[in-house]
């Protein structure tokens, strides 16, 4: 993978997978301030490229009483601010065309949500701001169709495109990843793999997802063993308190254990390819 893409997250020494992680949604600036100084300092000391996550509002949501945001300007001027503040660059979705050019002028990376991986006035809109486009996998969509999207920002002029894998449906309440599509995915792009999302549970009878984070680190190494350029893990320092997926979050304070595991196994796994 090229991370000269975005410059800021280079580590010439280093060989790690790279990460994208952060709370679900940006519920104010101490949070975001608090959560991004945190894994800054672990991902330095380990030599891990770093792209600090955070949704500017929430589209897809289960209820119409559900949390969706602070505001998007009041957001993405926090984004923006975490990127000063710690010279990382960050990342957010976006869901609709309008989106687009409004996020790119704060965020480096736009995310484009899996329910709208197949939406290509969004893709196309996202491929023009010249930002680096993430587009996650639909949860009904195999590894082989992806193709079609990622070429649906190279043909709009850039070539800046990741994919990240985020579990497919299974049954109604579940989510499985199939590592056979991480290989077949690496063909087309870099590829991610959304390590928290892939263990949701979603459409509940409460009309709020579930999710099983003590399989969080099980799911990280694998996706190391099969060979993601980067993970993707959304973190928070009261999971059971924030406004939303606190369900299948990692709690902040065991980022730093799993992260050093993680790198300790990206290099026997180096080793051996």
């Amino acid at each position: 993978m090229d991370l000269a893409l975005i410059p800021q997250i280079k580590h010439p020494d280093s060989d790690n997978f790279f990460l994208l992680s952060g709370p679900c949604a940006i519920e104010g600036e101490d949070m975001a301030l608090r959560i991004a100084e945190k894994i800054v300092a672990v991902t330095d000391r380990l030599k891990i490229p770093y792209v600090f996550k955070g949704s500017f509002k929430k589209a897809n949501r289960s209820r119409v009483d559900s949390f969706t945001g602070i505001g998007d300007e009041k957001a993405l001027k926090i984004l923006r601010k975490v990127s000063e503040t710690f010279k990382v660059p960050t990342i957010t979705d976006i869901h609709t065309e309008e989106d687009a050019a409004m996020a790119a002028a704060y965020v480096d990376v736009l995310q484009i949500p899996a329910f709208l991986a197949r939406q290509t006035d969004l893709l196309v809109a996202a491929a023009k701001t010249g930002k680096v486009v993430n587009i996650k996998k639909g949860q009904f969509m195999s590894p082989e169709s992806m193709k079609h999207a990622v070429n649906k920002i190279i043909d709009s002029g850039n070539k800046q495109v990741w994919i990240t894998d985020r579990g497919t449906m299974f049954g109604y309440q579940d989510m499985v990843v199939d590592f056979r599509g991480i290989p077949t995915m690496k063909q087309y792009a870099p590829v991610v793999l959304d390590v928290t999302h892939s263990l949701q549970q979603p459409n509940q009878a409460s009309g709020v997802t579930g999710g099983r984070p003590e399989l969080i680190s099980t799911m990280a190494r694998a996706g190391i063993a099969a060979g993601v350029d980067g993970l993707f893990m959304e973190t928070h320092f009261d999971p059971a308190n924030a406004k939303s997926d606190g369900a299948n979050m990692l709690h902040l304070d065991h980022l730093e254990k799993l992260l050093t595991n993680l790198v300790t196994l990206r290099s026997t796994v180096n080793g051996l390819i």
